[in-house]
This record gives C-alpha cells, sequence and structure tokens, in this order.
C-alpha cells in the first residue's frame, strides 16, 4: 500500500469517527498528531491533514453534490463508511487538480471493497464516476 494510500485510509478513519461522534475531523486530527519522539509518537502524515483540511472546508459543498447525485438515498440513510468514503472520493475528484480522477475513483473504491460492502463499491462507482463526468459544470 502506498504512502498516499495509507494516508487516505487514516483521513477516512477520522472522517468516519467524527461522523459517528458526531464531532470535527479537524478536532479529532488535532487530538490525534503526537509530535513528540518515542513509542507513543504518532505523526500523522501531511496527506491526511490536507484531505482532512479541505474536505471540512468543503463539507457542505460536498455533501450536498452526495444528496445530489446519490440518487434514492438521503444522506442519513447511507452507511457511515460509505457515506465518508463519497465525500474523499468527491474532494479529491473536484478539488484536487494534480490528481487523475482514475486514481481517486480506484482509491475510494478500493476502500470500499476493503471496509464496505461490493454493492456499496458498484454505488460509490456510479456517483464517484457522474461527480468525474460533470465536474467542470460544478461551482465551487
Amino acid at each position: 500500500m502506498s504512502a498516499r494510500s495509507k494516508a487516505r485510509k487514516h483521513a477516512l478513519d477520522l472522517l468516519y469517527e467524527a461522523d459517528i461522534r458526531n464531532s470535527s475531523a479537524l478536532d479529532l486530527l488535532a487530538l490525534r498528531d503526537v509530535q513528540e519522539d518515542g513509542p507513543d509518537a504518532r505523526p500523522v502524515r501531511d496527506f491526511t491533514k490536507l484531505l482532512i483540511a479541505g474536505i471540512t472546508d468543503n463539507k457542505r459543498k460536498i455533501d450536498e453534490l452526495i444528496a445530489t447525485y446519490a440518487q434514492g438515498w438521503d444522506m442519513d440513510r447511507l452507511p457511515a463508511v460509505d457515506r465518508n468514503i463519497l465525500r474523499l472520493g468527491i474532494y479529491e475528484i473536484v478539488w484536487s487538480a494534480d490528481l487523475d480522477d482514475g486514481i481517486a475513483i480506484d482509491e475510494a473504491l478500493t476502500l470500499a471493497k476493503d471496509l464496505s460492502t461490493d454493492e456499496s463499491a458498484g454505488y460509490i462507482h456510479g456517483v464517484l464516476g457522474r461527480i468525474s463526468s460533470i465536474k467542470e459544470s460544478i461551482a465551487i
């Protein structure tokens, strides 16, 4: 697993926990980013920090996109892990200019296959594919 894939997984863990606890992913990130030396050191990768900050800053628009393009599903009905995989994928597709959409979608699908159901992976693929196809027309 690449360093960026690990960072995405860590970002998803933080997003999921924040969603379940109804708290801020940025606050959880600050609690988890232990910089001291020794066996308890748990520094958070810079890419994880970038993802959490970007998703937090754009969460309202991201959730609006999910609600619009996740046809037949309310935000509250989506499983929490799927909802947060979509948040991560949409952020990378729409706001990460240096990343190919296909990579963002593949990374999201890998997370879905590892952490959710096969049906979820297909559903997430459909939503992210749609977002990718219209991203030039999305007002951000």
